[in-house]
């Protein structure tokens, strides 16, 4: 029925099977539909959220997604900046993965101002001394960026590639991608620091303050660092979980092997800095604001940000993924490589848990005790929604825009019949095809 839109050359699952995959992932997506529109219609009384926290899980979703997003702006730098050329046949993938985590972000909190056709406001009433105001200003122009740098995988369609106009177009703007590349990663650095240091200002709330250089705490680097070593681990994940799905090999071990390097690098960095941040953090900066580091991890009702979680985060999600990446049999391991990429995902998003929810939820005043929270079912489904969202968009591009450039070179089709009326597979010693799975896409 869609064969003509498949591109020419590999081989997608019958008709009915996507469709049914499809309905099955969209029945999710309408309940996080409908639980928008309760917000929508209803109000932000449809939430948990109190005055103890004014922004919750909605917000901690915006700062980890877009985290896991990094890996597009990091990957553009590294591929049409730093002349990285294997990660061509990553980049795509990258590009598609940034631009469902941002179009996400931009959703969520579209349902978090409670009235979007006010949404407006913040770029007609910019509140210039607000780093907010940046945010929403970076964001808004990377998610252009990252439209028009996934414009030209939908203008490869098959069909829509027939169109000379469109098949110049693509050309074109293929060789100006280089521009847009330095541009999204120029916008990336302000707003993922941006959103740090929303965190490391202020001053009401020790768990989260820091010093820093000059008006920047250090909380704004430390965000674009883990963005930029996590975001390509994510990216890593998700090509090995598509791969997994779909049973093919869709890019080659070399290419995922030299970007898990790289990230494995930026991460060992990263968490480097990040023990420094938190031992002068909690040796010099919280002591002078009158606390102790006990504080922050003890008192609170069932140990819920006990000590385990900065263990969690920057050792078992943070030191351990960094030295499997950075040795050549960590990254060579599939095993170990499945573990690392995993934890370092969980490790920043725990690190934006942190950030949001435990900053609220620590007593600043003597008779106050620790804040508890959780969130409600609506708040549940809308955070869901981008999740079902990703999956169809994912699904919708493999299946008819050429995703990875190596899927033809790694999984040959069927020869053509043999005088005895039979196919015969060609030999291909890089990957033989497997049978497909019925929830390829």
């Amino acid at each position: 029925m869609d064969t003509a839109l498949i591109p020419e050359g590999v081989k997608r699952c019958p008709a009915w099977q996507f469709i049914l995959w499809i309905g099955l992932v969209g029945v999710v997506l309408l309940w996080g539909v409908y639980a928008m529109l309760l917000c929508w219609i209803k109000g932000l009384n449809q939430t948990n959220m109190n005055n103890a926290y004014g922004f919750a899980l909605w917000i901690w979703a915006d700062l980890a997604i877009i985290a896991l997003g990094g890996g597009a702006f990091f990957t553009g730098l590294l591929k049409y900046i730093m002349g990285k050329d294997q990660l061509k046949n990553i980049i795509n993938y990258a590009v598609l993965i940034g631009f469902i985590c941002y179009s996400s972000a931009l959703l969520i909190l579209a349902i978090d101002i409670g009235q979007p056709l006010r949404g407006w406001f913040i770029f007609w009433h910019a509140n210039v001394h607000s780093m907010l105001t940046e945010v929403a200003f970076c964001l808004t122009c990377y998610f252009g960026v990252l439209c028009i740098e996934y414009l030209p995988l939908v203008l490869e369609n098959r069909q829509v590639d027939r169109v000379p106009f469109f098949h110049n177009l693509t050309h074109n703007m293929h060789e100006i991608m280089a521009v847009f590349a330095a541009t999204g990663a120029f916008l990336s650095f302000f707003h993922q620091g941006s959103l740090g240091g929303v965190a490391g200002v202020l001053f009401a709330r020790p768990f989260g303050y820091r010093t820093g250089v000059l008006v920047w705490p250090w909380t704004f680097f430390l965000f674009t660092w883990s963005a930029a070593a996590c975001g390509p681990c994510f990216t890593i994940f998700i090509t090995k979980l598509t791969e997994k799905i779909v049973r093919k090999k869709l890019v080659q071990d070399n290419v995922i092997e030299l970007l898990a390097k790289i990230a494995g690098w930026m991460l060992a960095t990263y968490v480097i800095a990040k023990i420094f941040d938190t031992a002068y953090w909690a040796f010099v900066t919280a002591p002078s604001k009158g606390f102790t580091v006990s504080d922050f991890y003890t008192g609170n009702p069932g140990s819920i940000y006990g000590y385990w979680i900065l263990v969690m985060e920057i050792v078992v999600c943070g030191v351990l993924p960094a030295a499997i990446l950075i040795t050549d049999k960590g990254r060579k391991t599939q095993a170990t490589l499945w573990l690392a990429v995993i934890l370092a995902a969980v490790g920043v998003c725990l690190n934006r848990w942190v950030m949001v929810l435990q900053v609220l939820a620590v007593p600043v005043l003597t008779f106050e005790s620790w804040a508890t929270y959780f969130p409600s079912w609506q708040e549940i489904a809308t955070t869901i929604l981008p999740v079902a969202y990703g999956v169809i968009l994912i699904s919708l591009s493999y299946r008819y825009l050429p995703v990875f450039p190596q899927e033809k070179e790694l999984n040959p089709m069927v020869s053509p019949h043999t005088p005895e009326g039979r196919a015969e597979p060609q030999a291909s010693p890089a990957s033989p095809e497997p049978a497909l799975s019925p929830a390829e896409s």
